[in-house]
């Protein structure tokens, strides 16, 4: 973990990093969006007012998923057709004991944890349809979904920079043993996310957001 001390260059505010992965985050003060350099805080925008967000999940919530300890450090929130999803960048711990973070995915009261996965080469985006399949991690794959979706705000620390991007574009693919995989595209290069669908229970979470008609 890591906690440099530094002040918002916006608003003045302290400013901690948590974790020393972590590229950027968001002041809790002014919203500035903010970039860590190897000499300084570099702020590059702000945050716009968020959708409003019936997930009980939030910045702190720990769980565990596969007998490995997890705690939330920050998401990215996307709009679609059926509303709005979050993206929660989850640490690992140990951080250690193989991939370092992951992504909780939490569309709908559905779930899903995904790792970076290195595969070469990846389907460009007009070559995917419904229905294919590929094979990654020795697991076949169905395209199950191609979801178009529109940036809508960051909130705490991610592993990169992302702040300035307008539309992306997400295929979910499912095998038949509840593995779970998604291909990015809403960079220049895909990049594929492999791991598996999950109950909420199952997660174990604390530390969650307590708001009325959540129980």
């Amino acid at each position: 973990m890591s906690q440099p001390a530094a002040l918002c260059p916006s608003c003045g505010a302290p400013i901690v990093f948590h974790w020393s992965s972590s590229v950027q985050t968001t002041c809790p003060h002014c919203k500035s969006i903010l970039i860590r350099t190897d000499v300084n805080i570099e702020r590059v925008g702000v945050v716009s007012d968020l959708p409003p967000d019936s997930s009980p999940i939030q910045i702190g919530t720990s769980g565990v998923f596969e007998n490995r300890a997890f705690t939330v450090a920050g998401r990215i929130i996307y709009d679609y057709d059926e509303g709005s999803w979050n993206e929660w960048h989850v640490m690992m711990n140990p951080a250690g004991s193989g991939a370092g973070s992951a992504w909780l995915s939490d569309a709908q009261s559905q779930y899903a944890v995904t790792f970076a996965f290195g595969a070469d080469p990846l389907p460009a985006l007009a070559a995917v349809h419904l229905g294919d399949r590929f094979t990654w991690n020795k697991t076949e794959f169905a395209a199950t979904a191609i979801t178009q979706a529109r940036y809508r705000g960051v909130e705490g620390e991610l592993p990169f920079e992302y702040w300035d991007k307008l539309g992306a574009t997400f295929v979910d693919l499912r095998s038949t043993t509840g593995d779970f995989a998604t291909l990015d595209y809403s960079d220049t290069a895909p990049v594929l996310y492999v791991g598996k669908a999950v109950e909420f229970d199952a997660l174990r979470l604390k530390n969650l957001r307590a708001f009325e008609g959540w129980s």
